[in-house]
């Protein structure tokens, strides 16, 4: 009974050895299969990508452009409102002066 534990563990784990190394070899296979297909879906994204860069930068000029519009019609606006108060205001200090 001896002689036959011998020759049967390790026909067993030599078996179970190559059962393993069969799922590694087709889980590497499937592994190589899916980076490619990310690979091209990873290509399809840059290169529409890069198509809408175009469209990014017009977007992106014309919010500039009217980032700057709408700076001088507040600089504009702000600069009426403080010379129409500063004219008040020295209006006031005039009126003040002359009565003394």
């Amino acid at each position: 009974m001896h002689k036959w534990n011998e020759v049967i563990f390790p026909f067993i784990l030599y078996f179970l050895l190559i059962i393993l190394i069969v799922a590694l070899i087709v889980l590497i296979v499937r592994l190589i299969k899916t980076v490619g297909k990310v690979d091209q879906v990873v290509e399809d994204v840059n290169y529409k990508v890069n198509k809408l860069n175009g469209l990014f930068e017009i977007v992106d000029y014309t919010t500039d452009s009217l980032v700057s519009f709408n700076d001088k019609i507040v600089n504009f606006v702000t600069n009426g409102i403080t010379s129409f108060f500063k004219k008040r205001l020295n209006k006031k200090k005039k009126g003040e002066n002359s009565d003394e």
